[in-house]
């Protein structure tokens, strides 16, 4: 049981006196308690690892504070060396508080790396102390299936429901995303589609070396697990009749021809010497079949020569479920993809995706020539000087951004990353640097993709085909970091760590000080305690309250600081409607420097945190003040049981005036994404003036059907400004839907602020 009266921390340090007590130990104190010791040096706290109802008095420096999840994952571990270690492993904990039911994950097994998925996450035993560990419950997917120990029960207590041998449960040191980001993708657990077939469907099944046709008996459930009762047309010894149970992940609805594995397609009727389309075909070529249900489109992820066939053949990653495998072809695995989606072909049945030639490169080709670097091929990009281009400025934007096909062509689910770079890129330089910094030798290309395909062609002409973001998406996708970067809808905050991290090995933007112990971060997730008396808020004000909440200052000031709006998952918002704060004025968050007190203006050397949420004071800003205005402050009646307390102030500080001379460190907006029904734009802020604005949508607009193309669009979105001119008051009062133009979607559905230090952008 969690209670929300406790403080949870983790001792970091041997305590004096206490040989008995090692770093790594747990311990809480009520919040009562915690009150009474505010001023003093040590704690009176309880050992989860003791039994005895004794408290230990701890020094306040051995101590760093544990949100109540993070002392739940911690509490897994049965070792204080090993907790400790996972602790200061800054990323580990982070990790896997972002993991939910159904993500895919690598579970670690001795030296051995399993593949399962999360079917549980909670206790295994209840527990006298006022918190249990949290264990997830695994269950095994694929080859792994079998080299489990569990069925999802323990201590004959059911947590989830799987085949014998098929489920784990394991602390959160050994389970880690299968995708490498901060914030796995969520979203319930994934159900079986069991109301997609029903009796007498016509099916196509497949097993680990065969493909079979049949009509559905029955759909049955054993222990969780989906069978399908199917009446073959053919048994496995080739005689018509017969019946087999298969597993529901194995059959498809519809028929595929019975060789599917290695099918021949229909050749397209048309003159098909256009110089042999398909000998310009490579590994990682997007490109289009047709089958007997029309044209398929996917990505060549293998080229070679399959048993039994003369042909060279081709693998195919398709976009929707209508493959037969998951790369494998005759038990033998060729390249790995999602189930149903892999297809063995004739390559010269292949031809370039027509989506990408078509209208739309007419279209594109005659708004802008592409440079010859353009053309170069990858093997000859090391003897290519890259350009480097500096972004847009505001007296730009209506000349290379506005209009239809302008900024960043959209394209099978890519609307995050179009988005995220779009917003990082066209109008600002503070992460240019990624563009330019030394990389290994294998993460090369994917720079030079991002630089020269990108960013410049977006600088320069204000337009990016869809075909150079489906590049960037297989190359990270060949790089391992997911199997669907091609395919699969992700959050933007994914898609950045990916770059940033594991490609670039860019520095943490973020610097974070909790407990005198600094956390590094890319992306800043903003949490509110249950308690606040937010209605509409600002940004400077949702994070105040959320680095108030949880005890956190920067360690310095960001060069870029992306922040995370509060929302219950991608669907549901906290908030009707969220204020951009243009600045934010980060002073006060910083865990060095003197700060002013807010009465007077000279050095404050008091904060009170129980004054933050006092009414009478501003709305924003955390509240400290010089000796004197505290005490003033502090005689009234009401708030006579605060506990102010003494700041670190830099030596020759005190009693320095005029208070003119205490800089004020902010940073300025210059970028916002938002979401409504999974798909996500951006609105920039290109400029010093109210009405400096524009909106981005990858997906604006269609030409044709499925063998179409998305329309980008860029338009200026002045109204922006006469709104964030508006009091609180007559802000409230506006009806989303009655707001002018695009300027609901920057209120009401913004999940990421893009923040700046405009002295560290390159080109300013």
């Amino acid at each position: 049981m969690t209670s929300p009266a406790n403080h949870y921390f983790i001792i970091t340090e041997k305590p004096e006196y206490y040989s008995h007590i090692n770093p790594g130990d747990i311990c809480y104190i009520s919040e009562h308690s915690y009150k009474r010791h505010s001023s003093s040096s040590k704690l009176p706290v309880f050992l989860f690892s003791r039994s005895s109802c004794l408290d230990y008095d701890i020094d306040r420096k051995c101590l760093s504070a544990l949100p109540v999840k993070s002392a739940e994952l911690l509490l897994a571990l049965p070792d204080d060396a090993e907790r400790l270690k996972w602790f200061r492993e800054g990323a580990a904990l982070p990790t896997a508080l972002g993991l939910t039911l159904g993500t895919a994950v690598i579970v670690q097994a001795g030296e051995e790396e399993l593949r399962g998925s999360i079917r549980y996450i909670g206790r295994l035993t209840k527990s006298k102390n006022p918190l249990s560990a949290t264990f997830f419950g695994i269950e095994l997917q694929g080859a792994d299936r079998g080299q489990g120990d569990t069925d999802g029960s323990h201590q004959r207590e059911t947590l989830f429901s799987c085949a014998k041998d098929c489920g784990v449960f394991v602390p959160f040191s050994r389970v880690r995303p299968l995708v490498p980001s901060s914030l796995s993708p969520s979203g319930p657990e994934p159900q079986p589609r069991t109301e997609e077939l029903s009796s007498g469907d016509r099916v196509t099944y497949y097993t680990s070396n065969k493909t079979g046709h049949g009509m559905v008996v029955d759909v049955l459930e054993t222990k969780g697990n989906h069978f399908v009762r199917i009446s073959t047309d053919m048994d496995e010894n080739g005689k018509t009749g017969g019946e087999v149970k298969v597993p529901l992940d194995c059959v498809m609805k519809g028929e595929v021809p019975a060789e599917a594995e290695g099918m021949d397609v229909d050749a397209p009727l048309v003159e098909q010497n256009k110089d042999d389309l398909y000998l310009s075909l490579t590994v990682n070529s997007v490109v289009e079949v047709t089958l007997a249900k029309g044209n398929s489109y996917g990505i060549i992820r293998w080229i070679g020569l399959l048993t039994d066939k003369q042909q060279i053949m081709a693998g195919l990653e398709l976009e929707e479920d209508r493959g037969v495998s998951d790369g494998t072809f005759k038990n033998k695995r060729h390249f790995t993809c999602p189930p149903k989606r892999a297809l063995f072909v004739k390559l010269i049945s292949c031809r370039p995706d027509s989506r990408f030639q078509s209208n739309s490169a007419n279209r594109s080709k005659k708004m802008l020539k592409q440079d010859d670097t353009e053309s170069v091929g990858e093997l000859e990009l090391s003897s290519v000087k890259l350009e480097t281009v500096p972004p847009i400025s505001t007296e730009q934007v209506n000349e290379i951004l506005i209009g239809q096909m302008k900024g960043i062509q959209g394209h099978c689910n890519s609307c995050y990353m179009d988005a995220a770079l779009f917003s990082l890129f066209s109008c600002s330089s503070v992460l240019d640097s990624m563009l330019f910094k030394s990389t290994a030798p294998q993460d090369a290309p994917i720079q030079k993709t991002l630089l020269r395909d990108i960013v410049n062609p977006l600088r320069s002409k204000g337009f990016v085909e869809g075909q150079h973001i489906m590049k960037l998406r297989q190359q990270l996708q060949k790089h391992g970091y997911s199997g669907s970067f091609t395919t699969d809808e992700k959050d933007p905050e994914e898609f950045l760590i990916v770059i940033m991290h594991n490609i670039l090995s860019l520095e943490p933007l973020l610097k974070l000080s909790a407990g005198g112990e600094v956390q590094e971060s890319y992306c800043y997730q903003i949490f509110l305690d249950q308690n606040h008396s937010l209605v509409l808020p600002t940004v400077q004000q949702l994070l105040e309250h959320s680095f108030h909440s949880a005890g956190l200052k920067l360690a310095e000031v960001p060069s870029c600081l992306i922040l995370q709006m509060p929302r219950f998952g991608k669907k549901f918002k906290m908030f009707e409607k969220i204020i951009p704060s243009l600045e934010l004025d980060i002073t006060d968050l910083l865990s060095e420097g003197s700060l002013q007190c807010m009465l007077c203006g000279t050095v404050a050397e008091v904060q009170c945190t129980d004054c933050f949420k006092d009414p009478v004071f501003s709305q924003t800003g955390f509240k400290v003040f010089c000796r004197t205005c505290s005490s003033q402050v502090h005689c009234h009646p009401q708030r006579q049981s605060h506990q102010p307390s003494l700041l670190d102030i830099p030596k020759g500080y005190l009693g320095r005036l005029p208070p003119q001379a205490l800089a004020r460190d902010k940073l300025e907006l210059f970028a916002v994404l938002c979401i409504e029904t999974s798909h996500y734009v951006s609105f920039i802020k290109h400029g010093p003036h109210s009405e400096d604005w524009i909106f981005f949508d990858s997906m604006a607009d269609r030409e044709g059907e499925t063998d179409g193309y998305n329309i980008p669009e860029v338009r200026a979105c002045p109204e922006v400004g006469t709104y964030l001119e508006m009091s609180p008051t007559e802000l409230a009062r506006q009806v989303p839907r009655d707001m002018k133009g695009v300027a609901k979607r920057l209120f009401c559905d913004a999940y990421m602020y893009l923040y700046q230090s405009t002295s560290m952008c390159i080109y300013r």
